[in-house]
């Protein structure tokens, strides 16, 4: 069974990474990386969001660049969930058996100088007049593709 980690950096609401940590609960990722300001689970939206998640799921608070470079040392292919000209559509993306999805702020995605640490970058088909979801319905999405096969 494949193992799958979220990097979840500059999530903004509370509200989401709640929400993170219950998908992360539901379809059984390894852990959760809190980086850069992401509200950690101690925040009251973040607990009454995650229903108890926040004590079911592994997970840790640390910096970016530090834990990208330590999950690619253990063998991780990191994966970018990105709107991005060198994205590669999620429903024809092979699932590596070791994956971290990096997710990015609700507004601005993820920096340029992060998708360059990526070793790929994934997005989904968006029929609607939107240009994205929800970071959480998204990354719900992409991580029950990933732990699929």
């Amino acid at each position: 069974m494949p193992i799958l980690h979220i990097l979840a950096h500059n999530i903004r609401s509370a509200q989401n990474v709640g929400s993170l940590l219950r998908t992360c609960d539901s379809l059984g990722v390894a852990k959760l990386w809190l980086t850069g300001y992401t509200p950690l689970p101690d925040h009251p939206r973040v607990a009454k969001t995650a229903l108890g998640a926040e004590k079911s799921v592994a997970w840790e608070k640390g910096e970016i660049i530090q834990t990208i470079s330590k999950l690619k040392t253990q063998g991780f292919r990191i994966i970018g969930l990105e709107l991005d000209e060198r994205a590669r559509e999620l429903a024809g993306y092979e699932p590596p058996e070791k994956a971290a999805l990096l997710l990015g702020n609700e507004v601005e995605g993820l920096a340029p100088s992060l998708r360059d640490l990526c070793d790929d970058l994934i997005c989904m088909t968006q029929h609607g007049s939107k240009e994205s979801m929800n970071v959480s319905v998204a990354a719900g999405i992409a991580a029950y593709w990933l732990l699929k096969a």
